[in-house]
């Protein structure tokens, strides 16, 4: 594996020895995909808009939960659903199926490698949205982009958390060692896709998407 500080353009060699993920048997699966489940759905789970106590419509102390993702107002009847934001990770490889990942140079989960990625700004297509992200945090221009699948997430933002649909895209590019850690990127790592760690990523849902590329390739 390489790793290119932020700022700097040369590859050094380092990181602890990385193990391969590897599930080998269809019990394994099974329990994998069930784990997956259990991550994200949560019988405790409080509602999203616990943190909300006023409506947004008349300003009065009057929100009240609705049902399992809606609150309304009991004195002007408004009714607020809560959605899933749009946010997208870019599985970003060479013509070596090398990948490229970054460590995260903030919180949730400072210092832990991650996808480059982000949230869809108003008025953006996804695909819009993964070729800015990985243009702020890695400098690289995308030749190629595809989508793959979805994970549901819950991202925690500042103590509130986030409920997220992460559309996982995969981008080429004509070579990685170009690639500089900007923006949310403290540094950038290249590892080789049979080599990738899912206990290596802070992120649940990135975890998911790592254990998924190495049920996938093998």
């Amino acid at each position: 594996m390489f790793s290119l500080h932020k700022g700097k353009s040369k590859c050094r060699k380092g990181w602890k020895e990385i193990v391969s993920c590897k599930i080998e048997s269809g019990k394994e699966k099974l329990r994998y995909l069930r784990f997956s489940i259990m991550t994200i759905k949560s019988e405790k789970m409080k509602h999203p808009l616990a943190q909300f106590l006023y409506c947004p419509r008349c300003g009065a102390k009057a929100f009240v939960e609705a049902n399992e993702k809606a609150k309304k107002c009991t004195l002007c009847h408004f009714v607020y659903y809560f959605n899933p934001s749009s946010a997208v990770a870019c599985i970003i490889s060479d013509k070596d199926e090398n990948i490229l990942v970054v460590k995260r140079a903030k919180d949730p989960a400072k210092g832990t490698l991650d996808l480059p990625g982000g949230f869809s700004d108003m008025f953006e297509t996804a695909e819009e949205t993964v070729r800015r992200e990985v243009k702020e945090e890695t400098g690289l221009e995308l030749t190629s982009l595809r989508y793959l699948f979805s994970v549901p997430n819950i991202y925690l933002y500042s103590g509130f958390e986030v409920h997220t649909v992460d559309l996982i895209y995969k981008g080429e590019v004509d070579s990685l060692v170009g690639a500089v850690a900007q923006d949310d990127a403290a540094e950038i790592c290249i590892i080789p896709q049979k080599e990738l760690d899912p206990e290596a990523f802070g992120l649940t849902s990135i975890r998911q998407v790592i254990r998924r590329i190495c049920t996938l390739d093998e």
